[in-house]
This record gives structure tokens, C-alpha cells and sequence, in this order.
């Protein structure tokens, strides 16, 4: 939520992009549920004694107060709500954590509703930070919500063809969805999955949003969600993601 506060804005956002301008500035990149993905410079955010040291920090999520500018949004003040410190201490999950900032990255605009998206960003953050869970398995539930929210939600409710609810053996990329043994065979575009990993994305398409990480499935069946959750997003998005793209 965005408020105007004697022309100026109040709103919670997280960096996820940070670069250093000038001797002590920072041009920052923030997400927020709202404006969307906006650009905000941070004056003298480097100092070391600078009120904004850590609420211009990559990963940071506060509530801030901004004014617009001719070409830009200006950070007044900030006060921190999370820093994922577990995530900046840990690379494997600071690997993870930045991969999946890429791909937020590419799917948010300027002047866009992004609560959404914000929220699952956030949710997984947490999760990666905060649990032991499998990072595959918790990239793989994120990558297939997210495609949810931007519109490409599959069919889960039976096959895709026939609209039968028994003998579900595939996921089609091509139809977006399931589809049953025998319709299956026709479409060159299918994985075949288990029944654990059917149900498993039913969860993640319908689930409620505060409840999308909490459960659990076997290593095998994680492996099949991986693969089908890279493979429709890379299909979605018209782009590879490689998890050891870092910036």
C-alpha cells in the first residue's frame, strides 16, 4: 500500500538490485506492491554513518519514504522490517535467493499492482531463509506459482484433451496442463509424472498463498517438479534461466 504524506510517498518495498553512484550514493531498484518495480536513488547511503546503510541494502524489506523526482524516486527514510540476514551468510542460499531476484526482476514493471508477486517473493526469501527444506523444491513451487500470478496458470483439474480426472500420467508444456495416458501419447511436448508429483502442483496452483511452502515430498518426486516447473517457465518466459546467473 502506497501513502502520499505532504508530497511524499510511504511504502514497503524490498531492494533487489543495488549499484554504487557517485562517492557515496546508490541508485537502488526496488519492488514494491503498489508502484511496481520503481528506481530510487539513496544520497550518501554509503557513509558508514548514513541512516539508509542498511535499508539500501540488496534483499532488504522496510518501509520507506519516498519523493519523486524528475527521472527518479528519492529515499528520505527507511526503517527496516527484514534483512534475510541467514540468507547473506549462507552462498548456497544467497545462490538461490539471487537467482530466483532475476527472474522477479524481468517479470515487474513500473506502475504495476506487483502485491502478488511481491508476497510469493517474500514467502520464498523466508523459506529459503528460515527452513531446511529443499532448495530445488522450493525454487521448483516457486517457479510454477509465479507463473500462476503472471497468467499462465495450468490445467489441473483433469485432462487437458479428454477432460477425464483418471489415469493423469502427463504434463503437457505445449497445452499447459495434464493429460491422461492415452491423450498423452499424441503430444510430443509431455513429461510423465507420478501421482505424488500430480497432486503436488494441484497444491501449488490452488493452494492459499500463506500456505504454498507447507508440504513436503519425496527426493524422486522433487526431481519431476523441478524439471517441469524450469522447463515451463524457460517455455513461458521465452528465456533460459540458469540458477548460477548471479548479479
Amino acid at each position: 500500500m502506497v501513502k502520499k504524506i505532504m508530497g511524499t510517498f510511504k511504502t514497503n518495498g524490498i531492494i533487489i538490485q543495488e549499484n554504487n553512484m557517485g562517492d557515496y550514493d546508490k541508485m537502488l531498484t526496488m519492488l514494491t506492491p503498489g508502484l511496481g518495480k520503481i528506481s530510487c536513488a539513496a544520497k550518501g547511503a554509503r557513509r558508514p554513518k548514513s541512516a539508509l546503510l542498511s535499508g539500501s541494502q540488496f534483499l532488504c524489506f522496510g518501509e520507506y519514504m519516498l519523493y519523486e523526482g524528475t527521472t527518479t524516486y528519492h529515499i528520505n527514510s527507511c526503517e527496516t522490517i527484514e534483512m534475510f540476514y541467514k540468507l547473506r551468510t549462507d552462498l548456497d542460499k544467497l545462490r538461490y535467493a539471487s537467482h530466483i531476484t532475476k527472474i522477479i526482476n524481468d517479470v515487474t514493471h513500473e506502475n504495476e499492482n506487483s502485491f502478488k508477486i511481491l508476497q510469493l517473493y517474500l514467502n520464498t526469501l523466508y523459506t529459503l531463509s528460515e527452513t531446511d527444506k529443499n532448495m530445488d523444491f522450493v525454487l521448483a513451487i516457486f517457479k510454477l506459482r509465479l507463473m500462476c500470478i503472471l497468467g499462465y496458470t495450468p490445467n489441473v483439474q483433469g485432462c487437458k484433451e479428454c477432460k477425464t480426472k483418471e489415469d493423469i500420467l502427463y504434463f503437457s508444456l505445449k497445452d499447459s496442463g495434464f493429460k491422461c495416458g492415452i491423450c498423452g501419447k499424441l503430444d510430443t511436448s509431455v513429461i510423465q509424472i507420478r501421482k505424488t508429483t500430480m497432486e503436488a502442483i494441484q497444491y501449488i496452483v490452488l493452494a492459499p498463498a500463506k500456505k504454498l511452502y507447507s508440504f513436503q515430498i519425496q527426493e524422486n518426486n522433487i526431481k519431476e517438479l523441478e524439471i517441469i516447473s524450469k522447463l515451463y517457465l524457460n517455455q513461458k518466459l521465452e528465456k533460459e534461466y540458469k540458477l548460477g546467473e548471479l548479479f
